[in-house]
């Protein structure tokens, strides 16, 4: 997966929730993939990427919420490469993205992209997500 805006380049790895809660690999340079969602370059359904963000640098995903609407993200697959175009960029507060959820992960959208990530750190924890929603590019 590859953004190109925050000089991301990350591999994805196949991940389930634990506890309805996802976890990216504890790699922080790797991604991960919710295995029981929608595959990236579906029809229907939102494709979960989540992964690290570090605090004082080094994750995956530390500057996810930098990214701004048409920013251009990609996802290799072994159809080839799927283009999408950023739609939009949200910090949610632990418990609103918790009610946020079903929306945001919703599998009955048209086929899109969700990448995931913590935000907001105060120095013992992270208080917020960063939420960017990815819609495939038109040819």
């Amino acid at each position: 997966m590859t953004v190109p805006s925050l000089g991301i380049s990350a591999r994805v790895l196949s991940i389930r929730a634990r506890g309805g809660t996802l976890i990216p690999p504890a790699n922080p340079r790797l991604v991960g993939w919710w295995s029981d969602g929608a595959l990236p370059g579906a029809a229907q359904g939102s494709a979960i990427i989540t992964g690290h963000t570090v605090h004082d640098g080094g994750g995956a995903f530390d500057d996810l919420d930098e990214l701004s609407a048409g920013a251009a993200v990609s996802v290799t697959t072994g159809r080839g490469t799927l283009n999408y175009v950023v739609s939009s960029v949200t910090i949610y507060r632990k418990k609103a993205l918790a009610k946020q959820a079903a929306r945001l992960f919703d599998q009955g959208v048209p086929g899109r992209l969700v990448l995931v990530t913590c935000e907001d750190w105060d120095g013992t924890g992270y208080l917020s997500n960063a939420v960017v929603i990815a819609v495939p590019k038109k040819a």
